[in-house]
């Protein structure tokens, strides 16, 4: 993992099933605003917190992100997740990217507001807060309430590790992609061209 002389370094997971242009544009917005060296993408292995049952092989969703990210300088992949047995823990992922690191690196767990209202039941989640602070990613009228309510449960220097970032947002799904790959309709735009031909290619999706 190389970083670059600041030490912050962003960790975008998901399952990337498939990566497409709104995770790479709330990355990049992400490491501008905050001043990050790197965005580190990793997809998951097992993902605990999916209630879908049919996620794409990990093998794929890897290669597919890998694609996506080649063209910019400041993204890497970590197969950190992939490579892992059993189900994927965010406290996990972090203590091992910690023990990895030089002990100066800042990490910054870029995800959507909505998981952070799930945070509260993530495992170890005191540890996770030690181990990085969260950019906490919304849409503009995005509603804070349930947000706020959330916040006020956590100790006040936990609160001070979570950064609410409202970008303009790109209103595209994994979930979208899926279901017109398999219409027949077009994904073109939606996600990289080279991530497109790869799906054309290994017939992903089109069952479903």
């Amino acid at each position: 993992m190389n970083i670059l002389p600041n030490n912050r370094v962003g960790i975008m997971g998901g399952t990337f099933d498939p990566i497409h242009y709104g995770h790479l544009y709330i990355a990049e917005c992400a490491r501008h605003k905050f001043a990050l060296s790197k965005v580190l993408f990793i997809p998951s292995g097992q993902p605990v917190h999916k209630r879908r049952t049919n996620i794409l092989d990990p093998v794929h969703r890897l290669q597919m992100t890998r694609l996506a990210v080649e063209s910019n300088p400041f993204f890497e992949v970590s197969t950190v997740e992939v490579d892992r047995e059993g189900p994927t823990y965010t406290v996990d992922t972090m203590e091992l990217l910690y023990s990895e690191g030089s002990g100066k690196e800042e990490f910054f767990f870029i995800t959507g507001a909505d998981a952070i209202l799930e945070i509260l039941t993530w495992k170890d989640v005191t540890r996770i807060f030690e181990l990085c602070q969260f950019i906490a990613v919304t849409r503009p009228g995005y509603s804070f309430d349930r947000m706020n309510r959330v916040l006020r449960n956590l100790p006040g220097k936990q609160r001070a590790r979570i950064h609410i970032y409202e970008t303009g947002g790109i209103l595209i799904s994994s979930t979208e992609i899926r279901e017109r790959v398999m219409l027949g309709e077009p994904v073109k735009y939606l996600l990289p061209e080279n991530v497109e031909k790869y799906i054309k290619a290994h017939k992903l999706y089109i069952n479903g």
